[in-house]
């Protein structure tokens, strides 16, 4: 009998992000591992989904979605991303970001083209890429700065590059992109005529004052950037699975059937919700800027009384920490062993690099509920490392 495992999956493996998880429930710990966002949802957004769900507004929609929840999407643009789109022709809702992703890989790029990542990347960007069929190329940025050049672009491009994913704020290392570094990534897609895709799910979860750029918003990007953004991380609602693509009508045209082929539709009652949503005022998304700060600024205090060295990030809402120091053979020992005895999860850098700099770094998420993130930072707190991947605590 003939195995019947398509060759794009055969090498593939869990991410290191749902292993820890599954470990972490093995061990009853504390999962600062995978971005699950428990956060209290506002209840207005609650509300609007339940009155949606009784107002029977439970059957498919538009696969653009709901000609109300575009509009909206377009005032938000408009007035956050610096973005004028069409909310007739350049914005599809999504089944989720990673579905506005699939669909943008697979209606725009062919088969065997190169992608070009930034490393460290995220990895269900990367492994999406490559179960479709795509080739990961890669643009290894150096810790701790993770600074983009044009020069290193340049030598990552090679004739069969067709597209560039930009993810800011990072996942993993919570950095901002700069006007300067996207000016060197407009300079080599407009040179070497490369799509641009974006992941911009963090927009809203940033540090100090920064404020956000949109790619598509800068360099006259747009007619070249797919930009992804979505409701999960801003409002709370991970589990929803409801995104949006913004993009010129030629490229909305073909994503938007992809979709409608993949997913038919984003789910239609959260649609409803997602309009109550985006009228929200302003200081909503300046409360959950400083709540989110105020939880980094305690989760990189206890990992630096940990001994562990964070790299502080610009946004998101996960930090790295360096454990170069501490003696560990690989970031997966230093995980389990930080597990087993501490029952705090973090993820193996290795997630995120495709050579042993991951082994120097675990990754933190500092989203849970806010008692769980302080008791572990009172376990962090009280650990007592040594060289040779032993710990207790004091």
């Amino acid at each position: 009998m003939r195995e019947f495992i398509a060759s794009t999956v055969r090498d593939l493996a869990q991410s290191d992000i749902r292993a820890m998880t599954r470990e972490c429930s093995r061990v009853g710990g504390i999962n600062l591992g995978q971005g699950v966002c428990e956060l209290p949802v506002e209840p207005t957004i609650l509300d609007a989904a339940s009155a949606a769900i009784y107002g029977n507004c439970n059957s498919y929609t538009l696969a653009e979605g709901i000609p109300k929840l575009r509009e909206s999407i377009s005032a938000k643009l408009r007035h956050h991303n610096g973005i004028d789109a069409d909310p007739g022709t350049e914005i599809v809702v999504t089944a989720g970001t990673t579905a506005a992703y699939t669909s943008a890989l697979t209606a725009l790029l062919n088969r065997g083209d190169g992608i070009l990542f930034f490393e460290p990347f995220y990895g269900y960007h990367v492994g999406v890429a490559s179960i479709l069929g795509f080739v990961p190329q890669f643009v290894e940025l150096m810790p701790p700065d993770f600074e983009i050049t044009k020069a290193e672009l340049l030598r990552a491009v090679d004739a069969s590059t067709r597209a560039i994913v930009v993810c800011t704020p990072s996942n993993p290392s919570g950095r901002m992109l700069s006007l300067h570094e996207l000016e060197a990534i407009a300079a080599v897609a407009q040179e070497r005529d490369l799509l641009i895709v974006t992941d911009e799910i963090y927009e809203f979860i940033r540090y100090e004052g920064r404020q956000h750029i949109s790619p598509a918003s800068v360099f006259e990007l747009w007619p070249r950037t797919v930009s992804i953004m979505g409701m999960a991380k801003t409002y709370s609602v991970t589990g929803w699975r409801l995104g949006y693509a913004v993009a010129p009508a030629e490229l909305v045209r073909p994503l938007s059937l992809t979709h409608d082929l993949c997913y038919i539709c984003a789910p239609a009652p959260l649609q409803y919700a997602a309009i109550t949503a985006l009228e929200l005022p302003d200081r909503y998304y300046q409360q959950l800027a400083a709540t989110y700060q105020e939880r980094r600024d305690r989760l990189c205090s206890a990992l630096s009384a940990s001994g562990l060295e964070p790299l502080v990030p610009e946004g998101s809402y996960f930090v790295m920490a360096d454990i170069a120091a501490l003696g560990f053979e690989s970031a997966r020992e230093a995980a389990m062993t930080l597990l087993e005895s501490a029952g705090v999860a973090s993820v193996p850098g290795t997630a995120f690099f495709r050579g042993d700099v991951g082994n120097r770094f675990l990754r933190f998420c500092f989203a849970v509920e806010d008692n769980l993130l302080s008791e572990a930072c009172e376990r962090l707190r009280h650990i007592l490392w040594w060289r040779g991947a032993r710990f207790e605590l004091n």
